[in-house]
């Protein structure tokens, strides 16, 4: 797979961003930290970059916020498959809002399924089944249209044509 040197600096800035935001603005989840912040970059990477680079940024977030102490190991399954989803829906049907519903259901249903089990053999936590939905889902709504203010915003400059390339959205 051959990827730009644009759309790598893209990755790397998300990243960066993602990481050093996590510290700022978080939500609890009892074991877990939720991050809107998080949310709203798998929604941009999502809809800028496609599904596989979001999942990558996901990741490597993750990864970072697990390395300095700020994350927990259910950073991964909610950030990739929100981040997965909202690439994918977005591909489909090319709307910004099917990113920010992919982010939605991935993080705040599916991954907070997911974090359960991972909670109670990793982290010792004993939890019920549907524990880590509201928070999850509260983050990746409130991280879901930070990223959907911020895809509008730039689809209106002129600037940032250049940077969402042929990722526009189809009107309604």
């Amino acid at each position: 797979m051959k990827i730009s040197v644009q759309k790598l600096t893209v990755m790397a800035m998300l990243v960066a961003i993602g990481t050093i935001c996590s510290h700022l603005f978080w939500i609890p989840a009892g074991v877990a930290k939720a991050f809107p912040v998080q949310h709203a970059i798998n929604v941009m990477a999502g809809v800028t970059l496609g599904p596989i680079p979001a999942v990558t940024i996901a990741f490597s977030i993750g990864l970072l916020r697990n390395l300095f102490g700020i994350g927990s190991l259910l950073a991964f399954p909610g950030g990739m498959i929100g981040a997965f989803l909202a690439g994918y829906l977005y591909k489909k049907g090319r709307k910004y809002t099917y990113a920010v519903i992919g982010e939605w259901v991935g993080t705040g249903i599916l991954g907070a399924l997911i974090a359960v089990p991972i909670a109670t053999i990793f982290l010792g936590s004993k939890t019920g089944a549907f524990f880590f939905i509201i928070p999850f889902l509260v983050s990746s709504i409130v991280g879901g249209v930070i990223g959907l203010v911020v895809l509008r915003v730039l689809h209106k400059n002129a600037a940032a044509k250049n940077w969402l390339g042929s990722k526009e959205e189809k009107s309604a």
